[in-house]
């Protein structure tokens, strides 16, 4: 099971409250993503303090240059994956029955692909993977991994608590590789039949929208989110890492 880190010094659950309170949900269709989402630049990337931000809604991206302090970000629509509204093309089926998923036998590769700095769009620090290489040590952070004749090819990672998964970031290196382990996940949060479960990939984009994924104005999801973590963690989560 995870082990509980020390609490965060910081008042993330004011941070979420205010947040509601002043700005609600926007107007549909006024924002453009990142537009109002974007909430607090502060505090720290400590294991206690990551725990309370995802339990009110909350996730951190870096503000700046080394040493500066995180962003913390609470999007007016939110980007989540109804565990019955996974979308397989045909194709990606093929890819499913030619790919085997592992969750956290590669937690470090999966984590330093993702952060590769030579990606479109590169967002993850030095600070960003420390953080979460110690959330994984501790039992919170977690990689779904896609590999294909005994090579890692794709994968994702992201933060589980109770029925929560909050999605962090996924790569691939080979054709639908990540999509796979994206359907892996998918699979373990359904093994148990709890509809609570919560699968948060932050923001809609076309790409993820053609997977099924939908967007929640940002009161719908935290309820959605008290729902979910209320539930039990997942099995396939509730073990040590395997490192």
């Amino acid at each position: 099971m995870p082990v509980d880190p020390p609490p965060s010094l910081w008042d993330m659950a004011s941070l979420a409250r205010t947040t509601l309170e002043r700005r609600g949900d926007g107007e549909p269709g006024s924002l453009a993503q990142g537009e109002d989402d974007g909430v607090a630049t502060g505090a720290d990337l400590h294991p206690g303090t990551l725990l309370a931000a995802y339990r009110h809604g909350l996730f951190p991206m870096p503000s700046g240059g080394p040493g500066s302090p995180p962003s913390w970000w609470m999007p007016a629509r939110r980007g989540v994956l109804p565990l019955d509204g996974l979308v397989v093309s045909r194709s990606l089926r093929r890819s499913v029955r030619e790919t085997e998923v592992r969750v956290d036998t590669a937690f470090d590769a999966v984590l330093a692909a993702c952060a590769d700095p030579s990606r479109p769009g590169h967002w993850i620090d030095e600070s960003m993977v420390a953080a979460y290489t110690r959330l994984h040590e501790m039992g919170w952070a977690h990689s779904v991994e896609a590999w294909r004749d005994g090579k890692l090819v794709g994968g994702l990672y992201g933060v589980a608590i109770g029925g929560l998964f909050a999605g962090e970031s996924m790569y691939h290196h080979a054709p639908d590789a990540s999509k796979v382990a994206l359907v892996g996940l998918v699979d373990l949060l359904r093994a148990d039949g709890d509809p609570r479960r919560l699968v948060d990939v932050q923001w809609h984009t076309p790409h993820l929208g053609s997977l099924g994924v939908v967007e929640l104005p940002r009161t719908v999801y935290q309820r959605r989110l008290a729902e979910a973590l209320d539930a039990p963690l997942p099995p396939a989560f509730a073990g040590p890492p395997d490192r």
